[in-house]
C-alpha cells in the first residue's frame, strides 16, 4: 500500500530573483538518496506556458523530454534531483483558469457561481495531490514562484495554507526565502526584510518551518537569534544561503547547517545524503574559479546577452566542463546586433577568444552578425559549436561563402519583408501550414541516427542517441547534396525522418552543429558531449 506523500513548499520574500529553483533542487538533492522526489513549479502568470515569452523578460524556456515548454527553475531539478521531469508538473495560472473554464463549459460544476475560492484553490490542490499520487512520490516540492506579497501568488499561498490541515502538519513544511542585506557602509547583517516578508507569509495563515536567509556572508549567531525570536521559528532553523560562486556548492553548504536534518525530524522521514559523487567535481569547480591552473575564453554570441538567464543551460553545461576539464572557462558576451550596426568590432571582440558558441534564437535580428562571427571562426579554425539556430546559420554561412549562393538565407526571413531569397533554411513539412505560436513547434525528445566514422561517431560513441528539439525549421533537403559535396558533413539524421540533425565541417579544430539543444541533458556528473569535446578543443586551441 502506497504511503501518503509528504510535502515540501518552498516560498520566496523580499525580492525577486533569490534563487528559490536552486534553493529548492539542492534540498531535493540532499534528500533523493532514499526517497522519490517530484518538482512542482507554481507560476502565477497567466500564460499556459512560457513558450512564447521572450527570453529576456523572462529567462531560458527549458524544454522537457515529452515537448512540455517550462519555466527554467526544472533545468535545476532535472539537474540536481537526477529526475525527468513532465510538463504538468509546471502549474501556470493560465493553466488552471483553462482547467475551470473547460469544466464550467461542460457543467462539471452543476450551475454553482464559479469563484476563486473554493473553485480556484480547490483546482490547484488537486493538480498537486493527483500528480503526486500518479508518480507515486515519497516527497513533493512545490515551489511557489514570484514573492509573497505579489497578487499573483496569493491563491497558490491560500491552496497550501489549505493542505496544512488536510495532510495533516506532520506530512507538510515550509520553507522560505528571504534576503538578508549589508547596507553599504555598514557591517552589519539586517533582518527587518525578513522579518516584514514573514509577517506577510503570517497574514496569508502560514508559518515558516524553516528560513533560509540569502546574504553574502554566513548568517552571525545575532542574526540567527533576532530572526528566530521575531519570526517564530527555532534558532537552528535559520539557515544561511550564502552567495557561492558555483551552485553546486548550495547543498553541501544547507548541510553543514543540518537541513536535511530538521526536514528529517518535522517530517519524519530519512534520507541520508549522498555528497560523494560530487564532492571531487565542485572540488574542482572551486579551485578553478580561484586558482585556475588554466582558463579558456568562451564567447557566446546571441542577442538576448541582456540577460544570461537567458542562456541559463548554456552556462550550467559549461560548469559541468569545468569539473571534469579541471579548467575555467571564463565567457563573455557578443550581442550580434551591435556588430551589425557597426559598434562592434569583430576581429577586436573575438582576438582572445579560444572558443565561440552560437545558441538558438528566433528572427533575423542580429543574423548577419552572427553569420560574420561564424565565417570567422570557419576561417581561423576556431573551435565553433553551433546549436539549433547557430547550427542552421552555419550552414547558411557555408552556403553563401563555399556553395556560392549569395542570396542563401533562413525562410523565416519573408516573414520580415526580405525578398530574393534561396530557402537553404526552411520549414519543416509539419509547420508549413501551423499559425498558432504555441506549443507547435517539433518539441521535446527525438532519437538521432549518427553515421559511424564521423566526429560526431567519435564524440557520442553510439550510432544511437536520444536529444531535445525546440525547432520549426530545418536545413532544406534540396540543398543537402550540394552542402555535402562542398565539404559538409551531416553526420546526424532524425530517426524515420529526413532531418539533419547533427552538421560537422572535417579538417577543422572542432565545427559542429546540432539541431537539438544540448545543454538541456547536460549534468554535473554527465556534461553534455558536445560541450565537453567543444571546451577541450578550445583548451587544446588555447595552448597551440
Amino acid at each position: 500500500m502506497q504511503k501518503e506523500p509528504k510535502y515540501i513548499v518552498i516560498t520566496g520574500g523580499v525580492l525577486s530573483g533569490l534563487g528559490k529553483g536552486i534553493a529548492s533542487a539542492s534540498i531535493g538533492f540532499l534528500l533523493s538518496r532514499n526517497l522519490k522526489i517530484v518538482p512542482i513549479k507554481c507560476d502565477g502568470y497567466l500564460n499556459t506556458d512560457p513558450g512564447t515569452m521572450n527570453p529576456i523578460e523572462h529567462g531560458e524556456v527549458f524544454v522537457l523530454d515529452d515537448g512540455g515548454e517550462v519555466d527554467m527553475d526544472f533545468g535545476h531539478y532535472e539537474r540536481f534531483i537526477n529526475i525527468r521531469c513532465k510538463a504538468e508538473w509546471n502549474l501556470t495560472m493560465g493553466k488552471i483558469f483553462q482547467s475551470i473554464l473547460e469544466k464550467e463549459r461542460t457543467g462539471d460544476y452543476l450551475g454553482k457561481t464559479v469563484q476563486y475560492i473554493p473553485h480556484v484553490t480547490d483546482e490547484i490542490k488537486s493538480w498537486i495531490y493527483n500528480i503526486a499520487k500518479r508518480e507515486k512520490a515519497d516527497l513533493t516540492l512545490v515551489e511557489i514562484g514570484g514573492t509573497v506579497g505579489d497578487l499573483e501568488s496569493d491563491l497558490y499561498l491560500e491552496a497550501v495554507r489549505q493542505m496544512r490541515t488536510e495532510v495533516g502538519r506532520n506530512n507538510i513544511m515550509f520553507i522560505h526565502l528571504t534576503y538578508i542585506p549589508i547596507p553599504s557602509g555598514s557591517k552589519e547583517q539586517k533582518s527587518k526584510p525578513t522579518q516584514q516578508s514573514v509577517k506577510i507569509l503570517n497574514e496569508r495563515g502560514l508559518e515558516p518551518d524553516i528560513i533560509i536567509g540569502r546574504c553574502s556572508r554566513l548568517l552571525d549567531d545575532k542574526i540567527k537569534s533576532k530572526i528566530a525570536m521575531f519570526c517564530n521559528v527555532e534558532k537552528e532553523a535559520v539557515i544561511s544561503g550564502i552567495d557561492v560562486k558555483s551552485v553546486y556548492e548550495i547543498p553541501f553548504n544547507f548541510e553543514k547547517e543540518r537541513l536535511s536534518e530538521i526536514i528529517h525530524k518535522k517530517l519524519q522521514l530519512y534520507s541520508p545524503p549522498d555528497l560523494d559523487l560530487w564532492n571531487p567535481l565542485v572540488a574542482n569547480i572551486k579551485k578553478n574559479h580561484t586558482r585556475p591552473e588554466q582558463q579558456v575564453n568562451i564567447a557566446i554570441c546571441g542577442k538576448y546577452t541582456a540577460l544570461e538567464d537567458s542562456y541559463a543551460s548554456i552556462i550550467e553545461a559549461l560548469h559541468h566542463c569545468e569539473a571534469h576539464l579541471d579548467l575555467q572557462v571564463k565567457t563573455s558576451w557578443v550581442e550580434t546586433t551591435d556588430m551589425e550596426k557597426g559598434s562592434v568590432i569583430l576581429e577586436k571582440v573575438l582576438k582572445n577568444v579560444q572558443g565561440v558558441i552560437v545558441p538558438g534564437g528566433f528572427g533575423i535580428r542580429g543574423i548577419e552578425g552572427k553569420i560574420q562571427v561564424i565565417r570567422f571562426v570557419r576561417e581561423n579554425m576556431i573551435p565553433f559549436l553551433g546549436i539549433c539556430y547557430g547550427m542552421q546559420l552555419a550552414v547558411v554561412e557555408y552556403a553563401r561563402h563555399i556553395c556560392g549562393i549569395k542570396e542563401a538565407h533562413l525562410r523565416e526571413a519573408e516573414a520580415d519583408g526580405i525578398t530574393g531569397i534561396v530557402p537553404v533554411i526552411d520549414f519543416l513539412p509539419t509547420q508549413r501550414k501551423v499559425t498558432k505560436k504555441g506549443a507547435t513547434m517539433r518539441l521535446g525528445g527525438y532519437d538521432i541516427l549518427i553515421t559511424a566514422g564521423t566526429k560526431a561517431h567519435e564524440i557520442f560513441a553510439d550510432k544511437q542517441i536520444r536529444r531535445r528539439f525546440r525547432h520549426r525549421y530545418e536545413v532544406n533537403p534540396e540543398y543537402v547534396p550540394l552542402l555535402e559535396e562542398k565539404g559538409l558533413i551531416f553526420s546526424g539524421k532524425a530517426a524515420g525522418e529526413d532531418i539533419v540533425q547533427v552538421m560537422e565541417l572535417p579538417g577543422h579544430p572542432y565545427f559542429l552543429g546540432g539541431q537539438f539543444h544540448p545543454e538541456l541533458t547536460s549534468s554535473l556528473s554527465n556534461p553534455a558531449p558536445l560541450f565537453y569535446h567543444f571546451v577541450k578543443a578550445a583548451s587544446e586551441y588555447s595552448q597551440s
